[in-house]
């Protein structure tokens, strides 16, 4: 049972204390008042005792209302000092439900940024160790530069000067030349692109990841150089029909 229940019992109790003896009190004053049957009217002494005794029952009646009357105030003023209280606890309590709110909002937050600044860290050590993809100008320059830098992969031997030679040589740099009068052409394998490739000779040294068009400029250099370095150990040695 709480405090405050309590008080509010006591106060309902004193309440009703007071009132018993309130009626109590007018009750004997009334008593002693009244004359006695058997001797009313008849002695002087009795006359005049009379008003002396109506004087020390009243100050007893007023005494006792006067006890009541301040037990009442300090229960009165205990109750409200347990409302006070009980008040003060429940505004205690949502303070604290509040600030752990608080707090438990904050910890997530922090959780947050926490794993936010972790994905952003991981993110970027990925992007510096991952290379930037080169990107080469659609020109024999290009054409030859990225080709050198597949046949690297491959380990197909060869240089920039050894390729650009043979291009020009073979091509004059035209991606889309072909020779329709050799003894190829006859045989209806004409010689194709930058390096003039026939259409076997390609596709048996065709270089995984290029193109499967014989004219695509890169394509072409690769599986060329594939077979040069096959047959005479690089496209650098190459110096007239092969």
């Amino acid at each position: 049972m709480s405090a405050f229940t309590t008080a509010a019992r006591r106060l309902r109790s004193r309440k009703a204390a007071v009132a018993s003896v309130a009626v109590a009190a007018s009750a004997a004053l009334a008593l002693s008042l009244a004359p006695g049957d058997a001797e009313a009217g008849t002695t002087t002494d009795v006359a005049a005792a009379a008003p002396v005794a109506w004087k020390v029952n009243e100050k007893q009646a007023a005494a006792v209302q006067e006890s009541i009357a301040n037990q009442q105030t300090a229960f009165e003023a205990q109750f409200k000092a347990a409302q006070a209280k009980k008040k003060a606890e429940a505004a205690e309590a949502k303070k604290q439900a509040e600030a752990k709110k608080k707090a438990e909002a904050k910890k997530k937050a922090e959780a947050a940024a926490k794993k936010r600044a972790a994905e952003q860290a991981a993110a970027s050590r990925a992007a510096a160790r991952k290379p930037a993809k080169v990107t080469y100008p659609n020109n024999l320059d290009g054409w030859i530069r990225e080709a050198l830098s597949i046949m690297k992969k491959h380990n197909i031997p060869g240089t920039y000067e050894g390729i650009h030679r043979n291009i020009m040589r073979e091509s004059s740099g035209n991606p889309r030349a072909i020779n329709n009068w050799d003894i190829n052409a006859i045989n209806g394998v004409p010689s194709k692109g930058l390096l003039q490739v026939i259409k076997p000779t390609f596709d048996a040294y065709h270089v995984p990841g290029t193109s499967w068009d014989q004219y695509d400029p890169v394509a072409n250099i690769v599986a060329a150089c594939n077979y040069a370095a096959d047959r005479y150990g690089s496209m650098d040695n190459v110096n007239s029909a092969y």
